[in-house]
């Protein structure tokens, strides 16, 4: 069975891949600003969303998820779109890249540049409170959600400005983490850094919030050592999730990162 995707916008076909517990929607808020220049295919990932639940088969997780959204660009007829990607959606586009499927790369807060255990731990720990506190908002959270203060202690860890969440997104996006869950237990079991070298001629752009509260931006820094040609930009302002941070920054982003 396929995976869900969205597809909007006409130009050079750039494909969009959320982070792990998120949907296809976390991309909403810049697709008006891309649209016009970039025909968009917003993917669910395995085990996300409205897609089938993840098959790993034995094969490590980031494999196995790599290996599905290749399967979906060969059924579009996608055989080198620009890909871009937030989180793991970030690890998975630099995957895509040295799979040789893309023409160019951009990771916002890319998952895989860990420093040390440290950072695995702390970023285990805190999807664990998230999944506490998804589980416990579920229920109630289309109410909850109305307050500006709750969607701020609900989304801290990943959004640095959560008033921008509509009341609907935070709660839908809460349903989606919830429903992601056994996928994000796979993730979390598996999280290793990455090692992949990507063929020369592929632009690579890494985009990194200032405020980054899950995945620190000093694992930028080991970003650098492993990707030298790569393009760094600093995201001010920015959280983990950054697209409805500021919108149009990420935008600025993206089509930057997709111009061959």
């Amino acid at each position: 069975m396929s995976l869900a995707y969205d597809r909007l916008g006409s130009g050079p076909p750039l494909v969009l891949l959320h982070g792990v517990g998120h949907r296809r929607q976390a991309w909403r808020a810049v697709c008006g600003l891309l649209a016009q220049s970039r025909e968009l295919f917003l993917i669910d990932l395995p085990g996300h969303g409205e897609s089938p639940a993840l098959a790993a088969d034995g094969r490590p997780v980031v494999t196995a998820m790599v290996e599905s959204v290749l399967s979906l660009l060969d059924e579009l007829g996608l055989d080198r779109p620009h890909v871009a990607g937030n989180s793991l959606g970030g690890r998975l586009a630099l995957e895509a890249g040295v799979a040789g499927r893309a023409s160019s790369v951009t990771a916002l807060s890319p998952a895989g540049f860990f420093r040390g255990r440290a950072d695995i731990s702390y970023a285990r720990g805190v999807f664990k409170i998230m999944q506490a506190t998804g589980k416990w908002l579920a229920p109630a959270a289309p109410g909850l959600l109305q307050s500006t203060a709750a969607r701020a202690v609900a989304f801290s860890a990943i959004v640095a400005r959560p008033s921008r969440l509509t009341p609907e997104q935070a709660a839908a996006d809460t349903a989606a983490f919830v429903l992601a869950r056994p996928t994000l237990q796979a993730v979390l079991a598996g999280l290793g850094n990455f090692t992949g070298h990507l063929p020369a001629g592929v632009p690579v752009t890494i985009g990194w919030g200032a405020k980054d509260r899950l995945l620190s931006r000093h694992q930028a820094l080991v970003a650098q050592r492993q990707l030298p040609d790569a393009r760094f930009v600093l995201l001010p302002g920015c959280g983990h999730v950054p697209m409805t941070d500021d919108p149009a920054l990420v935008a600025s982003v993206l089509l930057g990162g997709s111009i061959v």
